[in-house]
Order: structure tokens, then sequence, then C-alpha cells
């Protein structure tokens, strides 16, 4: 019988890190070599393990042979189905000993881990810019390949990350898997439905260390940090505009491009803005849901409501309190 031990007698001569075993010293070689001898027949894609392939392949055949026992959801992995059961148990084992916030995966605290030490061990060969998780390294390099190997089996669209692929095709079945327990909203994304919770409970755990205020998701912060350096990254490849969202910048590129990709289901009318389809949308409810506090007049657009106070109201002062607050 084999005595267990915590020996790891295996090390890797490039970067020193240890393995208790073989082969798993030569998997972990071909990282440095950037070797993949494993290739998919279908798509010829290469893998450096013979199991990435085996789980690759079922993205081809669309099988899914675990299926979990409560909700019925099936998995193409076994580890998948793991990892999802946790969702139903609620078990959250593995804490930090940092800010003691729990995890359900070891993996999610190692990720977590990082937030506290700053470190970012992974490097883009290409531009040298420097990540915190291997993940959002090899989503980042697509932005120098430009490939996007993941296809809509309904319209045909493309896209180079898988999630973001998902994600797109929620917009044809219409599903919204995620539902607010407060409110039974439901949403596409969990994301999303994290970031609508905190509407409930009010939490602001970001903090700027310039001004001290608080916001709800650390995207908000990051995009006010910017108020403080006056850093405006994202440039116009067009006019050389620049823009401190990424998302300002992809509006202002419709004003070159002139396409309009949100298109309203009831007559057809197409639009840049999603915000421009919503309120059009509410020309077929009759919906009217910003209401001025003097008069009590209803408007299907918050524009509407600000120019008729300015106009009929504040005629002589400038637009402030007046403005009410939206009653849907």
């Amino acid at each position: 019988m084999l005595k267990q031990t915590n020996e790891k007698p295996y090390r890797c001569e490039v970067c020193e890190k240890r393995f208790g075993e073989s082969g798993n010293l030569k998997t972990h070689m071909l990282t440095h070599t950037k070797e993949k001898p494993h290739r998919c027949d279908v798509c010829e894609k290469r893998f450096s393990r013979r199991g990435s392939v085996k789980r690759h392949k079922m993205t081809h055949t669309k099988e899914k042979p675990h299926r979990c026992t409560v909700c019925a959801k099936r998995f193409s992995e076994s580890r998948s189905l793991r990892t999802h059961m946790l969702i139903h148990t609620n078990d959250k084992a593995h804490r930090c000993n940092v800010c003691e916030k729990r995890f359900r995966l070891v993996a999610t605290l190692k990720r977590h881990m990082v937030t506290h030490t700053k470190e970012k061990p992974h490097r883009c060969d290409v531009c040298e810019k420097r990540f915190r998780q291997f993940g959002t390294l090899k989503r980042h390099m697509v932005t120098h390949t430009k490939e996007k190997r993941h296809r809509c089996d309904v319209c045909e669209k493309r896209f180079s990350q898988r999630g973001d692929l998902k994600l797109h095709t929620l917009t044809h079945t219409k599903e919204k898997p995620h539902g607010c327990d407060f409110c039974e909203k439901r949403f596409r994304q969990v994301g999303t439905l994290k970031t609508h919770m905190l509407t409930h409970t009010k939490e602001k755990p970001y903090q700027c260390n310039v001004c001290e205020k608080r916001f709800g998701q650390r995207g908000n912060l990051k995009t006010h940090m910017l108020t403080h350096t006056n850093q405006k990254p994202y440039r116009c490849a067009v006019c050389e505009k620049c823009f401190t969202q990424g998302a300002h910048l992809k509006r202002h590129m419709l004003t070159h491009t002139k396409e309009k990709p949100h298109r309203c289901d009831v007559c057809e009318k197409r639009f840049s803005r999603n915000g421009n389809l919503k309120t059009h949308m509410l020309t077929h409810t009759n919906q009217k849901p910003y209401r001025c506090d003097i008069c009590e007049k209803r408007f299907t657009a918050r524009g509407s409501l600000k120019s008729h106070i300015t106009t009929q109201h504040n005629k002589d002062k400038p637009l402030g309190r007046n403005l009410a607050e939206r009653n849907v």
C-alpha cells in the first residue's frame, strides 16, 4: 500500500513549479513550449491535452450526458455538473483568510486572492499587458488575432468568445433564466441580475480612494476614476475623438457607420441606440412613465419631461429640483 505524501519530486526547470507525478510535469511543460499535439478532427483546432480535445468535441456533437437531479439541467462535463450542484446546496466551503469572504470553488477563491495581492502573473506576449487571470489573458489575445471562432446557428453572427455567443443566443430564444427574488424581474445574464439586486440592497461596495464616493459596480468606479485623471483611453479610428468609456465609443461609431442595429418588433423601425428603441416602444404601449411633479402631466421620454419643465415651469430658472422621478 502506497504511503500518502505531500512530496512533489518533479520540478519544472523553467518556472520551478513542482508536481507529484511526472505526467503532470510533462503536461505542464507544454505551457512553456506552446506545443499542442492533440487535434480536433472536426474543426482542426489544436490542444495541449487529450482531455481538452474530448471536452471540445462535445461542442460539435452538442452531447450533454450529465444531468442535474434537482433541476434537470444538462452538462457536457461531469465537473460542470459538480460545480452546478453547489448552487443547490449553497455550500461555500472555501474562505478567504484576508476578508473572510466565502466561495463555492477553490479556483474562485484563488482568483479572489489576487485582488488582495494585486499580482498579475499572466502577460500578453504581443503588447506585454498583464492580467490576474489566465482566462482574461486568453480573451485579450483575441483582440490581437481578431479571430471569431464561435458562430450563431440562427443568424450566423460570429463571436470571439463562447460566452458572448451564449448571451447572444438568448436574444433569439427570448429566454431570461435569472429571476430576482425581490421583484420577480428576470434577466438574461446573472451579472445583470447581480447588478439589479443592488437596487434593492442599496449596497455600494466599491469606493473611490480619491473622493470616497461609493459605487455599486466595479465598472462604474473605474469609469469614475477617469474623472480624476482626465484620461480618455478610447479613441475613434475615424475622427480621433476620445472617450472615457468603450460603450460611448461604440455609440459614437454608429454616427460614422450609420448602422441601426436595434429594430422595433411592432413596426420594424430601426434605431442606432437601444435606449431610443425602448423610448419608441412606449408609443405602441401608450405608457408614459415620466411625470411632472408640478402639473402631473405625463411623458413617454425623460427628455420631453425636461423640456416641459424648462418651457412651462422654469422659464427663467435652471432645470433642477422640479424633475420628477420616474413612476412606472
